[in-house]
């Protein structure tokens, strides 16, 4: 997993048509939930930031923030971005299966976006990584994960999944994602064809990894059996489904 984040890294941007107002929008779309459901609570950790999107803006927005991911070169951009947009996030190394271990507790939240915790292949992966969660927070601190709808998402193989196109210093990069499901689990190949303008030259980057398709009511009972109360899905606030819970006082 982290091999494909580490190769992922320097086109991590272009999932999205402007990653920039991607930080302002999602930190703005994140305060407006943890203000809702955990009024005050600013102690962040976000426990699988990747190039830090999450992150950045949270910490933007008054957040004492920590965040860490799996991958180092991921972790490595991270910081530079953080840096260019004036934002103080604590960044390092971590699976998020060792969160307590490596972060300790205290945490008022703990954040995982961008369909994170399915890259862990089993329920018993999953559970691990959200007790470890559950014991970075305090009493009364809350935790929130986005996820896919896989329940929505059609199952076979040769699934195409359009990004679409970017344009930046002088070369257009078309995405697309193909599926192959087996049972519950799906293998991710992610295309990035990157063409020179000036030349024409081509460059196909193929990235592979592969996801558990867990539906969210399965998720919210992993949650609820690491302990957290108060655990719901809450739709339309966010790109992807939201998932919260409590750590109970």
């Amino acid at each position: 997993m982290s091999d494909f984040y580490d190769r992922l890294t320097p086109f991590y941007h272009l999932i999205h048509q402007d990653w920039h107002a991607s930080v302002a929008l999602q930190g703005e779309q994140l305060t407006k939930l943890i203000d809702a459901e955990w009024p005050g609570k600013r102690k962040l950790l976000d426990v699988s930031c990747g190039i830090g999107t999450q992150a950045i803006g949270l910490a933007q927005r008054g957040f004492s923030t920590t965040a860490s991911d799996l991958s180092e070169k991921e972790i490595e951009r991270a910081r530079r971005e953080a840096g260019l947009a004036g934002a103080a996030v604590d960044f390092s190394v971590c699976d998020m299966r060792r969160a307590h271990e490596h972060h300790g507790s205290g945490f008022d939240i703990v954040l995982s976006c961008d369909n994170s915790l399915p890259h862990l292949l089993t329920d018993d992966d999953l559970l691990t990584a959200l007790r470890q969660m559950f014991a970075c927070l305090s009493p009364g601190g809350g935790f929130l994960m986005s996820m896919r709808d896989y329940e929505r998402e059609e199952r076979g193989v040769n699934l195409v999944k359009p990004y679409g196109a970017r344009t930046e210093n002088g070369k257009r990069y078309v995405l697309f994602q193909v599926w192959d499901f087996t049972g519950e689990h799906y293998d991710l190949t992610f295309y990035f064809i990157e063409e020179d303008l000036a030349t024409q030259a081509l460059h196909t980057h193929a990235l592979r990894s592969r996801y558990y398709a867990i539906s969210t009511d399965k998720m919210c009972a992993l949650m609820r059996e690491a302990g957290f109360a108060q655990v719901r899905r809450i739709d339309d606030a966010f790109y992807q489904p939201i998932l919260v819970g409590t750590r109970p006082a």
